[in-house]
């Protein structure tokens, strides 16, 4: 009679669940097939758990009153400002998943808003990564952007970095140690600007980056529509 084989994952922080995980590292008391299973079990885990944290951030989806409240203001005129335009977000075009680059998310004109949930570290860096890629959203509908022209890529991640409140000064601070006040916001700007025209496949390198992001900065960063003003 054969022995029933165990199908079930052992309960994360159990005595079995220490066990597997110290066999894991160690290599001791474990066969290569036993190991090769905890650690698909527990990236499993972990997608699942960055999943859901990811798709409570997304309760707008559903519309109601309850979840504007949940969300931060930045996000609600964005929505606001993309429904104006003729957008419609809804749970296909904006998308949590996984991510291999150390982006924490992405727009593409065909498939819409992508959040990278194994990079989003709290609620408010969610935010800033749902506005940040809002703006994108925006000027698509809004403006004539040919996203293959670097220059037209570079003015959309200016006004993006500027508008969505990724840089603003607590952020730089206790988010990415940046001590330095003096025009902090725009050196900000081009930095973040400049990192995502380098991922571009038409980009050669950090300088050309650097190059096509300053030469349409004076313009891009002055433009704030929808906005009044930059959000701080």
């Amino acid at each position: 009679m054969g022995v029933k084989q165990e199908t079930e994952p052992p309960l994360r922080g159990g005595p079995e669940w220490w066990r597997r995980s110290f066999s894991s590292m160690t290599g001791l008391g474990t066969t290569n097939e036993q190991r090769l299973q905890h650690e698909t079990a527990g990236k499993n885990q972990r997608t699942e758990k960055e999943s859901q944290r990811c798709k409570t951030f997304l309760d707008f989806l559903k519309n109601n009153t309850k979840s504007k409240i949940n969300l931060g203001p930045m996000v609600i005129f964005m929505l606001d400002e993309i429904r104006k335009a003729g957008g419609s977000l809804n749970e296909n075009n904006i998308q949590c998943l996984p991510c291999d680059s150390m982006q924490s998310g992405g727009f593409s004109p065909r498939y819409g808003v992508l959040l990278c949930q194994n990079h989003l570290r709290d609620r408010g860096h969610t935010e800033d990564t749902l506005a940040h890629e809002l703006v994108h959203v925006y000027d698509h509908l809004k403006f004539d952007i040919d996203w293959q022209d670097l220059k037209h890529h570079a003015c959309s991640e200016i006004r993006a970095s500027s508008l969505s409140g990724e840089c603003r000064w607590t952020r730089e601070l206790f988010t990415r140690g940046v001590w330095d006040f003096t025009r902090q916001h725009q050196a900000c700007v081009r930095r973040r600007a400049a990192l995502s025209v380098r991922n571009h496949p038409k980009c050669k390198d950090d300088a050309h980056a650097a190059r096509v992001v300053n030469s349409v900065f004076k313009s891009c960063f002055a433009d704030t529509q929808p906005f009044d003003e930059i959000y701080r």
